[in-house]
């Protein structure tokens, strides 16, 4: 800033607006100040302070400027033009010619601009430029163009509509010439950016309008195409829906509904949304099976063989299956009509481990009845809404899983699996096992309405089978709905004989083998699952035979081998590698404090060994230490296993001095979690052995609750149990006296080469369980 001489001007007050150094305005004259000021300028070479007036005060910076001409407007009015000169600071008034108000000022001008500032200029008039592109001005471009001081175009922003009298005033009083084009580009900016957005949703709107209008008239061009070709006008889609609507043969109140929307669809205009939305409607409510059935195959004999054909084992779900026939044909023989009807559905779920044919037996099942099968997976799904749909109301909305499980099967008495319902989960949006409560209940489901239809809809002639892996996890509402089957597993023999008359043949034909070109024989069938596979199912073992038969493949696409190639117990090891299981209760139990223990996994039945040690001297003092991810109750039953120990120490031949001491019992693996009251009996026969030092026998293993009594009481799981202990290669079981009912679900085969022990009390498992001393000093002789 530089300051020139000192000059005594005459004062006019501006109060709507702001004339900036090299602005050219006119100015009416309405108030006689400014009359005044005017004929006073004449004494001063025509020379004007313009000071702004702000909320009753001067600015404390002003204009000087000079007055070009003085006229009159074509309203009367006396106006003046003017030219702004340069800026000054406004001092104290002073006397002066005529009524004027006289002031002294110090006039101001601009330092020669920085590099910066001449940047911020040329940044500024490209930001105007486009300002004024934007409002179809571009002259004004053309006139800053002509502008090249920095200081200059920062006071163009004088003549802009954008900046209010506040703005302008704070330019004016900015003395430096790098901050006023600060913020005049500020502004600017935000102006550039006000403008640029409506002007995008201005050419939405025209180009929305636009887009309107030209498939409005491209509609239009087409139904009288339509009319002239003789094809479906409107009339013609409502007579269509008409026409369908009547062969769906719905009941009345679903046709009822039908016939509304329909009459909907005819007053609405094709192009309106709804009339999307009501055709969906329609399409769906046309689209299901109301009256559509399948004839069921009421062949006893017929349907058993085709159950038994395309699975071995698993006779519970079989015989039910036939149960179901047998009911339907002597009704239909008697006259009594169908067996379906309000509250006599079948809902059968099957329980059990991975790859047992659950879901696969479902299709067998179909094909047995004769009707048609159709699968939605639950697994992980968190809506209500996949159950149930959505209401029309949202954008987007479908019937549920149900509802379109039905228009796939194409007729109203499939066979309907809902598989892993286990591991349905439930949050904000609602919980899904909640909704399958009316789909599965058979008292209810002959009247389910989905929100997206919102008609009733009758399911009680659909066989719902669902599957799950275990039943806990399973609402007990729900639950309790079901008809329960176990399926528990397959025994070793079953194992052979499944890979031999159904695992093959699919391997064969997806490694491109033909039947003559490979043979396996059972005993190399019988090496996999007992040395590759351990497992309740058979998934891993058809995992097994497709990596040999791929070898296979691989040697006779080389000619590394002739046809037919024999596979046999012996190169299973050459194809699988080493065996990946072994035998190892024998090696476990060889030191005392060791027991077998068998439980119930997601997986099937398992063999788990119960481990115990003793500390003496311990710094933590006496008592007890649980390993192995254990769950309370499982914590309990160690407590109850030691404190049991501790009080029968003299019948059980132990020491007192080794009572003392901390104990610490584990059982792996340590990265499963576990728990249940069943490994009660594994832990007091561990310690007992422990402390008598006495072996656990390694072909024994053990499941049963005891109490503080000695008492054993029943466990669930049986029949899983018992074919862990089978594959596990135990020869002896021992297990509560009232369970042995439960020994009649395991396979006859299996019950032949295993030795079952009911017991009533602890007493008698250490009898079993634990080695004598004759066994001891023979074991020790051999």
């Amino acid at each position: 800033m530089a300051t020139l001489d000192t000059q005594i001007l005459p004062l006019l007050p501006l109060t709507t607006g702001v004339v900036l150094p090299g602005m050219v305005v006119t100015l009416t004259l309405e108030s006689d100040d400014a009359r005044r000021a005017v004929a006073a300028a004449e004494s001063a070479d025509g020379l004007l302070l313009l000071v702004p007036r702000l909320d009753g005060r001067y600015a404390r910076i002003g204009t000087v400027a000079k007055v070009e001409d003085v006229g009159r407007l074509p309203s009367g009015l006396e106006a003046l033009v003017i030219r702004g000169l340069h800026r000054a600071a406004v001092g104290l008034g002073v006397p002066g010619t005529g009524d004027a108000t006289w002031v002294q000022v110090d006039s101001v001008v601009d330092v020669p601009p920085t590099e910066r500032a001449h940047e911020l200029a040329r940044e500024y008039r490209a930001t105007v430029e486009n300002i004024v592109e934007l409002r179809g001005i571009p002259q004004v471009a053309e006139f800053l163009r002509g502008i090249s001081d920095p200081g200059q175009i920062a006071d163009t922003s004088g003549y802009t509509p954008d900046l209010t009298f506040e703005q302008k005033v704070e330019v004016l009083e900015t003395l430096d010439v790098q901050e006023r084009l600060d913020k005049v580009l500020r502004w600017a900016k935000d102006v550039l950016a006000d403008l640029q957005l409506k002007d995008k949703i201005r050419d939405d709107v025209r180009e929305g309008m636009e887009r309107t209008q030209r498939e409005y008239i491209l509609r239009q061009q087409m139904e009288a195409i339509r009319k002239e070709l003789g094809e479906d006008s409107d009339e013609n889609i409502a007579e269509e829906y008409r026409r369908k609507i009547e062969q769906a043969g719905m009941p009345e109140e679903p046709r009822k509904e039908a016939e509304r929307e329909l009459g909907r669809l005819e007053r609405t205009s094709e192009q309106s949304p709804e009339y999307g939305w009501i055709r969906a409607f329609l399409d769906w409510m046309t689209e299901i099976p109301w009256n559509t059935r399948t004839e069921d195959n009421l062949d006893i004999a017929q349907a058993r063989a085709i159950l038994d054909q395309d699975h071995t084992g698993l006779e519970d779900v079989k015989d039910r299956i036939i149960e179901y026939l047998a009911v339907r044909k002597l009704r239909q023989e008697r006259g009594m009509g169908p067996a379906e009807g309000r509250g006599s559905g079948a809902i059968l779920t099957l329980v059990g481990p991975p790859g047992v044919g659950k879901t696969s037996l479902g299709e067998s099942v179909a094909r047995a009845l004769g009707r048609t099968f159709v699968r939605v997976s639950l697994g992980g799904i968190h809506d209500e809404a996949e159950i149930r749909g959505h209401r029309r109301t949202y954008v987007g909305a479908l019937p549920g899983r149900i509802v379109r499980g039905l228009k796939e099967a194409g007729t109203k008495n499939p066979v309907f699996m809902l598989d892993e319902i286990d591991k349905v989960g439930a949050d904000w949006r609602g919980d899904p096992s909640s909704a399958l409560l009316e789909v599965l209940d058979p008292a209810q489901n002959h009247t389910f309405r989905d929100h997206y239809l919102e008609v009733d809809l009758d399911l009680s002639e659909v066989l719902f089978i669902t599957t799950a892996n275990v039943s806990e996890t399973i609402p007990g509402p729900l639950l309790d709905r079901m008809e329960v089957i176990r399926v528990d597993g397959y025994t070793e023999d079953e194992k052979v004989a499944i890979a031999r008359d159904h695992l093959l043949r699919r391997q064969e034909e997806r490694n491109g083998l033909r039947s003559d070109e490979v043979e396996i024989t059972d005993q190399a069938i019988r090496s996999i699952v007992a040395d590759h596979t351990r497992e309740a199912g058979v998934r891993n073992l058809e995992r097994e035979l497709g990596k040999v038969l791929r070898k296979v493949a691989t040697k006779i696409a080389a000619a590394r081998a002739e046809v037919p190639v024999r596979v046999d117990a012996a190169d299973i090891r050459e194809y699988l590698g080493r065996p990946k299981f072994f035998f190892e209760a024998a090696e476990r139990t060889s030191v005392p404090g060791v027991a077998t223990g068998l439980a119930v996994t997601g997986t099937g039945g398992d063999v788990l060994f119960v481990e115990a040690t003793r500390m003496d001297g311990s710094g933590d003092g006496d008592g007890l230490t649980l390993t192995g991810q254990l769950g309370d109750v499982m914590k309990e039953s160690g407590q109850i296993a030691l404190s049991y120990v501790r009080s029968h120490a003299g019948a059980l031949g132990i020491e007192a001095n080794r009572l003392g001491g901390r104990f610490h019992v584990h059982v792996p693996a340590g990265a499963v979690p576990k728990d249940g009251p069943s490994a009660g009996v594994t832990m007091v026969t561990a310690l007992a052995s422990l402390l008598s030092g006495r072996p656990v026998k390694s072909t024994v293993g053990m499941t049963g609750e005891v109490t503080l009594q000695g008492r054993v009481l029943p466990i669930g799981g049986v029949k899983q149990k018992v074919l862990a202990a089978h594959r596990a290669g135990l020869k002896e079981v021992i297990l509560p006296q009232r369970n042995e009912g439960d020994l009649d679900d395991v396979p006859a085969q299996v019950r032949e080469q295993i030795v079952f022990h009911p017991v009533e009390t602890i007493d008698e498992v250490l009898a079993i369980a634990l080695v004598g001393d004759d066994e001891s000093e023979a074991g020790e002789a051999a």
